[in-house]
C-alpha cells in the first residue's frame, strides 16, 4: 500500500456514495443535502471508524471531482472530471499567468487563457463551488463531532482524543478552502458549524474579515493539530497551520492593506526549524511517482495524495495534470501514462527565465521542444509553446508505476523550499524578524539543488525572487498569486503572449486581480454583491 492513511477503503466509501450531493444553490445557501443526511447521521456514525472514513473524505474532495463514480458531476455544468478541485485550481492559478496555456476550447475555458472571463464562467464557478462544498463537508463533520453528540454515542476516551484531533484537521482543510475563495473572488461569505443547516442566504463579508477568521483558526490550530511530523504521510499537522498563515501575511497587503513581512519571516523560521528537511534529492524526484517514500517526502508538508489503485479519479487531480501536458513528439510511456490529452504548455515568457530550455544550467527547466514552437501563434494548436515534463508517472529510478492511466505522484501544496523562499521574500520587503545572509544561504540551496549558479546578496532583489519563485513553484498553482502580491498580474508591467487577448499580449484591466463572483452563486444567493469591474 501507498500510504498508511488507509485511502484505498476511504475512497472506495468515496466511491460508493458516501459523499454529498451538491446542487446549484449549495454554495450559497448553507444547506446539507440529503446525501449527507444519510451518511453524516447519528446511524452511520455508531461505527467507531466512520469518524476517520470522513476525515478521509475531506481529503478526498481535494482531488476527486463527481460524488458517486458515475462520472456525473456534482457541480452543475461541469463534468466530473472537470470539478476536481485540484484540476479547478491548476485552471484558475496557472492558465491566466505567463506559466501555461491549455489547447482545449471546452464551454469559456479559453478565456482563462487570455484573462477576458466574464461572471459565467463555468469554471469559475467550478471552482467557488467546489471550495465551498469542501466547507459544507467540513462544517457538518464539525457538527457530527461535539462533545455532545461523543457523549451521546457513548465514544470513549480514546477515540474521543484521536477524533479532537481529526476536528482540527477539519478546521484546517475548511481554513485552506476559504483562504482560496478569499484569494480568487475576495469578499465570500462565512459559515461555520455553527450556523443553522436550511435555506438561508449566509451574509458576505469582506476580504479583510474573511483573512481576521482564517487567521484566528490557523493560529488557534497550533493547539490542537499535531506535532510536526508525527501525523500520517498525507494529514496535516501544525506545520501545514503555520505554513498557510505564513502564506496569508505574506499576501495581506493585498487581503487587507496592511504588511505583514515580519510575521512571514518569523513563521518561515519556525517552519524550517520544525524537523521538516530540504530535500537532497535531484529535482525530478519532487515530481514522481514514488515522491511519497524517494527522499522528497521529507519537505512535503502538505501534500495531496494520488495513487493509480486507491483512487479512480481517471480525469481528475494528477491524471489531468500529467496527461494535459502530454502531445506532439513527447512519449507518453516516457512519463509512465498510456497517452496525451494535447492541452497544456508553457509560454515562452516562462521559458526565459531559464538560462536554456534544455536544463543543463537549471535543473528545473523541464521542458520538451522537439516538434514544439517557442511562440505560441495558434492558441488551440499543442505544437505551439515548449511541453512541460516537470510531473511524470515513473519512479525516480525510472520503474513504472502501478498503472499507466492514473499515476502515483503525488501534488505538493506545501513544500518546504517555499517556505525558504517566502522568508527570503519577507526579508527583502524590510522584515526585521530574518536577515539577508540567511535568505541568501536559503535561496542558493534551493539554486544548488538545481545545479544553478548562486547568488549574492546583491542579487537578492523583488525582481529576482518572483523568477526564482517561477522557477522552483512552477505549475504547483502559485504563479497568479505570485503575480499579484508583485503588481505583475494585470496591468502592462509584465506582458506575455495571448495576455488580452492578442498574441504579442496587452495590458488587461487591474480590476482582474480578482476573479468575478460567479452569476450562478449571485442567482443563488440575491444578497452577494458583485465584484468591481464586472
Amino acid at each position: 500500500m501507498k500510504i498508511s492513511f488507509k485511502y484505498i477503503s476511504y475512497f472506495f466509501l468515496f466511491i460508493l456514495g458516501i459523499s454529498m450531493t451538491l446542487t446549484s444553490c449549495t454554495d450559497d445557501l448553507n444547506v446539507t443535502p440529503k446525501d449527507d443526511d444519510e451518511f453524516l447521521s447519528d446511524t452511520f456514525f455508531q461505527d467507531p471508524d466512520s469518524y476517520k472514513q470522513v476525515l478521509a473524505k475531506l481529503y478526498a474532495g481535494l482531488y476527486v471531482g463527481g460524488n458517486d463514480g458515475d462520472g456525473q458531476a456534482d457541480i452543475s455544468g461541469l463534468s466530473g472530471d472537470f470539478s476536481s478541485y485540484l484540476r479547478l485550481l491548476f485552471v484558475t492559478q496557472e492558465l491566466p499567468t505567463d506559466e501555461a496555456v491549455i489547447a482545449w476550447s471546452d464551454g469559456t475555458l479559453p478565456t482563462l487563457n487570455m484573462q477576458t472571463w466574464s461572471p459565467v464562467n463555468e469554471f469559475l464557478y467550478g471552482t467557488y463551488s467546489r471550495a465551498s462544498y469542501h466547507i459544507s463537508v467540513a462544517n457538518e463533520f464539525l457538527r457530527q463531532t461535539t462533545d455532545e453528540k461523543l457523549a451521546e454515542r457513548g465514544v470513549d476516551s480514546n477515540l474521543k482524543a484521536e477524533i479532537a484531533t481529526f476536528r482540527a484537521e477539519a478546521r484546517f482543510l475548511r481554513a485552506y478552502s476559504y483562504v482560496n475563495l478569499m484569494d480568487l473572488f475576495g469578499n465570500v461569505p462565512i459559515t461555520t458549524e455553527a450556523d443553522p443547516v436550511g435555506f438561508y442566504y449566509p451574509v458576505q463579508k469582506t476580504r479583510a474579515e474573511v483573512f481576521a477568521f482564517v487567521e484566528s483558526e490557523l493560529k488557534d490550530l497550533d493547539n490542537s493539530l499535531a506535532n510536526a511530523r508525527t501525523n500520517e504521510y498525507g494529514r496535516v499537522d501544525k506545520v501545514a497551520a503555520k505554513f498557510l498563515l505564513a502564506q496569508i501575511y505574506l499576501n495581506s497587503k493585498v487581503y487587507t492593506g496592511t504588511e505583514r513581512n515580519n510575521e512571514v519571516a518569523t513563521l518561515c523560521s519556525e517552519i524550517i526549524n520544525s524537523g521538516y528537511t530540504f530535500a537532497d534529492v535531484p529535482y525530478a524526484y519532487l515530481f514522481s511517482a514514488d515522491n511519497n517514500t524517494n527522499g522528497a517526502q521529507s519537505e512535503f508538508i502538505f501534500p495531496i495524495i494520488s495513487d493509480g489503485n486507491a483512487i479512480r479519479a481517471t480525469g481528475g487531480g494528477m491524471s489531468f495534470i500529467i496527461h494535459a501536458a502530454i502531445g506532439g513528439s513527447i512519449d507518453a510511456a516516457t512519463l509512465g501514462m498510456d497517452g496525451g490529452w494535447y492541452g497544456t504548455r508553457a509560454r515562452k515568457e516562462f521559458v526565459a527565465l531559464f538560462p536554456d530550455a534544455t536544463a543543463t544550467g537549471d535543473k528545473r527547466g523541464i521542458f520538451h521542444t522537439d516538434g514544439q514552437a517557442l511562440d505560441i501563434t495558434n492558441l488551440s494548436t499543442f505544437t505551439d509553446g515548449y511541453g512541460v515534463k516537470k510531473y511524470t508517472n515513473k519512479k525516480s529510478d525510472g520503474s513504472a508505476a502501478q498503472r499507466a492511466d492514473i499515476p502515483d505522484t503525488d501534488f505538493p501544496v506545501f513544500r518546504l523550499s517555499d517556505a525558504y523562499l517566502m522568508y527570503a521574500e519577507a526579508v527583502v520587503r524590510g522584515a526585521t524578524t530574518g536577515n539577508i545572509a540567511t535568505a541568501v544561504g536559503y535561496v542558493n540551496q534551493i539554486r544548488g539543488r538545481a545545479e544553478a549558479t548562486t547568488i549574492s546578496s546583491a542579487d537578492l532583489t523583488l525582481d529576482f525572487i518572483l523568477a526564482e519563485r517561477g522557477r522552483e513553484l512552477y505549475w504547483e498553482c502559485h504563479r497568479r498569486t505570485d503575480l499579484i502580491r508583485f503588481g505583475k498580474f494585470t496591468g502592462g508591467s509584465k506582458i506575455w503572449q495571448w495576455k488580452g487577448g492578442l498574441m504579442d499580449g496587452v495590458a488587461t484591466d487591474s480590476y482582474r486581480d480578482l476573479m468575478p463572483i460567479p452569476s450562478k452563486t449571485i442567482q443563488a444567493n440575491p444578497t452577494l454583491k458583485q465584484n468591481p469591474g464586472y
